[in-house]
């Protein structure tokens, strides 16, 4: 059993903490309002009145707020308390936000983690978590044992402290984009007079897809390869465009479109039409390769 302090009880805290006190972990809890933190008294926690209470109650210490800004109003003022204990922050953020706490705690003799979490809050300590932490590998690796308690899977991914930040951020990417594509393809379909309901099992075909694409593009891009053997972007070009036409004689908003398609005519302008939909990803700065 290891004493944890939990700073944040919003949805995901208050799920880190009872996934804890499920392991018998002796967990302490501070929230700013201090009502979100007060049903976790029935699970055992024991709740702080300050934030610098419950940092000194713990040698580990999980803030897990709404961002960056909050993270740094919590633990700027205590940091001298925090001094010679281990920070795991599980806070979302940018790398550059995980480099700059990672700094800030080295100053101040604190040991650092940072961890993103790539599960809702639902599946903590349950085996379908997943957690990826980035930080010196032995304090991932002394922490570890504790750790395992909010499930699933958990992966240290190097030293360097922005390097799980920078998957989360890469992951997000691709999945609010793909969100993005969901709801507007509804969107389109009912405009056609075409249900959810009907386009759902199609919908669920293109997403079939996707394994194979994402393992081929990897590989292209590894190896700087982008002949366009199956496709090319002169292709892609031309249906996004009967997407853009067709959404836009309906109406519908065409922002994401129009992005996509200005992202792809971009290398089919510089005279990479005939390569692969791969060659995007090193296409996509603002004025190109």
């Amino acid at each position: 059993m290891t004493n944890v302090t939990v700073l944040g009880a919003g949805p995901m805290g208050r799920a880190l903490a009872r996934a804890l006190l499920r392991h018998d972990h002796h967990t302490t809890v501070w929230n700013r309002t201090a009502g979100r933190a007060a049903a976790l008294a029935a699970d055992h926690a024991r709740l702080a009145d300050t934030a610098e209470e419950a940092v000194a109650a713990s040698r580990l210490v999980l803030p897990c707020v709404i961002d960056h800004a909050a993270l740094r109003d919590i633990i700027t003022p205590v940091a001298a308390t925090l001094r010679g204990r281990t920070l795991v922050n599980l806070t979302t953020g940018t790398p550059a936000e995980a480099r700059e706490i990672a700094e800030w705690a080295a100053r101040h003799g604190i040991d650092y983690l940072d961890g993103v979490i790539m599960t809702p809050a639902g599946t903590i300590g349950g085996p379908g978590a997943v957690i990826l932490y980035s930080g010196p590998e032995h304090l991932y690796q002394a922490h570890l044992p504790t750790l395992r308690a909010l499930g699933g899977t958990a992966l240290h991914l190097g030293d360097e402290a922005g390097r799980a930040a920078g998957y989360d951020v890469a992951l997000l990417d691709l999945f609010w984009t793909a969100m993005s594509g969901l709801v507007h393809a509804f969107a389109l379909a009912r405009a056609e007079g075409i249900t959810a309901t009907e386009l759902a099992p199609h919908a669920r075909g293109i997403s079939d897809l996707l394994p194979a694409i994402i393992d081929d593009f990897a590989g292209r891009l590894d190896d700087d390869r982008f002949d366009g053997d199956v496709s090319d972007l002169r292709s892609a070009v031309a249906g996004m465009i009967n997407v853009l036409r067709s959404a836009q004689a309906h109406r519908l908003d065409t922002g994401i479109l129009e992005a996509a398609l200005t992202t792809a005519r971009r290398p089919v302008e510089a005279g990479y039409g005939a390569d692969s939909f791969a060659r995007l990803a090193r296409t996509v700065a603002v004025h190109g390769e």
